[in-house]
């Protein structure tokens, strides 16, 4: 594979500016270099024949139909060093800590509030506030127990956090497989480079439901709450339900009795449910407290969890804190709740509601990506430098119409790493997410899911926009040597 002429306007995860490889990545490239193209494209073949075999598909909704895709697997991984990892896993579970602490908090006694560092008018606007979650303790005082935050890293080489995902985060299963895809198509690598593992999550995930069962010191009965099979992520509820070993199921198979337990119908009658992951919006969650009409979720849910008799993960309102408006917020609730400096940095933002920021953005914002405080996906997003004059216009309008719901962010020149294309490895912008686990201690991915836009220039790796991904490779250069 000719590689002399890869080159990448901003900073590389396999390559630095002058051409050679950075010491993590040096196996991996030397390895690369050694295939012929012809290699190199069946072992890219290989990996997608593996990934339409197992099965990893995400769900398109475009047109008013649902639409299975292969996810996009590019067989080039990503490599990041021990040394570096280590940090940016203290900063994740620095950071993670601190937004259970504000959600408990925001459902408490607002001590952030009343002390001034948070506005009240945001809380109060907040689209993802559940009144009906006040005064709730929830076990081990966990709020959010799985935790996605999208890391990105600047032409500098910093690497940023982006935003967090603490309502229903997605995207693990994959990360897991990619591993096994990678495995299988570069075994000899596997055996000669020290390649720290990932597949220990779903033990670890069993592990921290199982710490929120109510009857201590009893197997307890864990079961995973699915909206159903056209729901885009319905491919790793299935394969997530299956490697933990607790039953996928759906809203009409559950029901709440009148002693406020949660059973679960099985062919030899109701048997208690302890805990349940939910992959159900807040919304549909429970018909009695939320949308009337939902048949997703379950009659007297929030009752029986109020009560103590059954555990929720994540538990609900805990998305007050996934609102890219309150995202600006979190290095003032590191240094609040923790006394501490944040690890990470946030991307810098302006938040709309702020009529300072909100004049910054107006005038600049053809420069800035301006974002809508609780959508996902890439969705409803607006790229400065990539806009019509008429989207720009439209989205002065919105801001304009309700400002506490935008917030922007400079257009980051965002970190590459090559894909295999058929004129050779051509770079292509990426970011990553880790998954974090909160169980009253703190377990982070080593690594994480590497998201990678597929064309050439995008910004957008999201899947349901054409987004890839990549296995990502964090390498122990000390142990290697």
């Amino acid at each position: 594979m000719k590689w002399e002429g890869y080159r990448s306007s901003t900073y590389d995860e396999l390559f630095r500016s002058d051409g050679q490889p950075w010491p993590a990545a040096r196996k991996l490239v030397d390895y690369l270099r050694s295939l012929g193209d012809r290699d190199l494209a069946e072992r890219q073949l290989a990996a997608d024949l593996a990934a339409r075999v197992m099965g990893i598909t995400f769900t398109v909704y475009s047109e008013g139909r649902n639409v299975d895709r292969t996810l996009p697997f590019d067989v080039i991984p990503r490599v990041i060093p021990r040394r570096e990892w280590e940090r940016t896993e203290a900063g994740l579970r620095q950071r993670v800590h601190a937004l259970n602490l504000f959600i408990g908090d925001v459902y408490g006694e607002q001590k952030i509030i009343k002390d001034r560092v948070f506005p009240r008018a945001l809380l109060k606007d907040s689209a993802n506030f559940r009144p009906q979650c006040v005064g709730v303790k929830p076990p081990l005082g966990v709020w959010a127990h799985v935790c996605g935050s999208d890391l990105v890293r600047d032409q500098d080489g910093t690497l940023y956090a982006l935003e967090d995902n603490l309502r229903i985060p997605s995207g693990v299963s994959y990360m897991i497989q990619n591993r096994m895809v990678a495995k299988r198509v570069f075994p000899e690598l596997f055996e000669t480079t020290t390649i720290l593992p990932v597949d220990d999550y779903p033990a670890q995930l069993y592990d921290t439901l199982a710490a929120l069962s109510p009857r201590r010191g009893q197997s307890p009965v864990i079961v995973l709450l699915t909206p159903g099979v056209y729901n885009s992520a319905y491919f790793e509820h299935c394969y997530l339900a299956q490697s933990m070993g607790v039953e996928l199921v759906e809203g009409p198979d559950l029901f709440v009795d009148d002693d406020d337990c949660c059973y679960m119908r099985t062919v030899y009658g109701p048997q208690r449910v302890d805990v349940i992951y939910r992959r159900v919006d807040d919304l549909f969650l429970d018909p009695e407290v939320f949308h009337p009409e939902s048949v997703l979720g379950v009659r007297g849910l929030m009752r029986a969890w109020r009560a103590g008799k059954v555990a929720l993960a994540n538990a609900p309102g805990a998305g007050v804190a996934d609102d890219k408006v309150v995202f600006a917020y979190v290095p003032k609730m590191i240094r609040y709740y923790l006394g501490e400096e944040p690890i990470l940095p946030n991307v810098p933002s302006y938040l709309c509601a702020n009529a300072r920021d909100r004049a910054y953005v107006l005038e600049h914002i053809a420069e800035l990506v301006v974002k809508p405080a609780n959508e996902s996906g890439g969705y409803g997003m607006l790229i400065g430098p990539r806009a019509t004059r008429r989207q720009i216009a439209q989205f002065r309008e919105r801001i304009a119409e309700n400002p506490r719901n935008y917030m922007a962010q400079p257009t980051l020149s965002l970190s590459t790493a090559p894909i295999l294309t058929p004129r050779g490895p051509s770079a292509r912008h990426l970011d990553l997410r880790p998954f974090v686990l909160s169980r009253g201690d703190i377990y982070v991915t080593t690594g994480g899911l590497t998201r990678v836009a597929m064309n050439k220039g995008s910004l957008v790796v999201n899947s349901s926009q054409g987004g890839g991904a990549k296995d990502t490779w964090i390498v122990d250069l000390e142990e290697a040597s």
